[in-house]
């Protein structure tokens, strides 16, 4: 019952952390169940069924704040579909223990990958062009899909980071409308596990604890997608997930305890400087704003 209600609250901050920036709920949650001894396979179908539920939610949240551009969501679901179907009979037919350090090292690249974007870019805002095409749109979804179905996470990294580098929407429609064609992404990788595990290969009260916390946060994220600093929450939701996984990989190649730890501690202390970094860039870049904007309001 402790593990259930531990593994709601990971559903809750993971989905507070996805609807708010547009990635990690499955990269933070299969983190987690991998460190608590899951098998990669299950561990990303349990996430890949609570999600159904969660970006749903989600999606329909974003959709009434107008943070959804349907064009860009009808496009990007069924290539996203796919691959996430082929990932997920892909990594259920791995044995476990040959699975986990290689899924921990997708897991632990899209976490520096997260750190990239909202530390050494600055979560910096895209001037915007045209529209995203679908020639840019479709090989996208294939690729974040499959990456997701593999991962237990990815197809937020990809998808919006591609989108918001590429200046084509805005930032919430772009979290918006990743996070609403996540539903069929979902719903892709859940039928690939499905078949190729069974039913009994899915944990279920996992997927059910997940979703009941995902959906609690999920319009409390679709809100808080314009008051949150993102570059903030995007590092410390990245520091975690390459904490987690760089132990997993270590323990993997078989060093000792003190190693285990002595990495953790370098992770750590790197983790809580970006942090920090964070914060204070955040904090200068408001006080900029700020200044900007009184200089516009001064009669010259």
């Amino acid at each position: 019952m402790r593990k259930l209600l531990v593994l709601g609250f990971v559903g809750l901050l993971a989905q507070l952390i996805d609807g708010s920036l547009g990635m990690a709920y499955g990269v933070t949650s299969s983190t987690l169940l991998l460190a608590a001894g899951v098998a990669p396979a299950a561990a990303s179908a349990a996430v890949h069924f609570s999600e159904i539920g969660t970006s749903l939610v989600s999606g329909f949240s974003h959709h009434k704040l107008g943070n959804v551009d349907w064009r860009t969501v009808s496009i990007l679901a069924i290539p996203g579909f796919g691959g996430a179907f082929v990932g997920a009979t892909f990594l259920a037919s791995l044995d476990g223990d040959t699975a986990k350090p290689w899924v921990a090292g997708i897991l632990l690249a899209l976490g520096i990958y997260v750190i990239w974007r909202f530390l050494v870019l600055g979560g910096r805002r895209p001037t915007f062009k045209s529209r995203p095409s679908a020639k840019m749109l479709a090989p996208m979804g294939v690729v974040g899909g499959a990456l997701d179905a593999i991962g237990g996470g990815g197809w937020g990294p990809v998808g919006t980071t591609t989108l918001l580098s590429s200046g084509r929407l805005e930032p919430r429609k772009v979290v918006g409308s990743i996070d609403t064609s996540e539903f069929v992404v979902a719903v892709g990788g859940s039928l690939g596990f499905i078949l190729a595990l069974g039913s009994q290969g899915i944990m279920w009260s996992y997927a059910a604890a997940l979703l009941v916390g995902g959906v609690i946060a999920a319009p409390i994220a679709a809100w808080l997608v314009k008051k949150l600093a993102a570059r903030v929450l995007g590092v410390a939701a990245g520091g975690l997930i390459v904490l987690t996984n760089s132990k997993t990989i270590v323990e993997s190649f078989g060093a000792s305890g003190t190693t285990v730890v002595a990495v953790a501690i370098v992770v750590g202390v790197l983790w809580i400087a970006g942090i920090v970094w964070a914060v204070k860039q955040e904090r200068l870049s408001r006080e900029l704003a700020a200044m900007t904007d009184e200089q516009s309001l001064t009669p010259a």
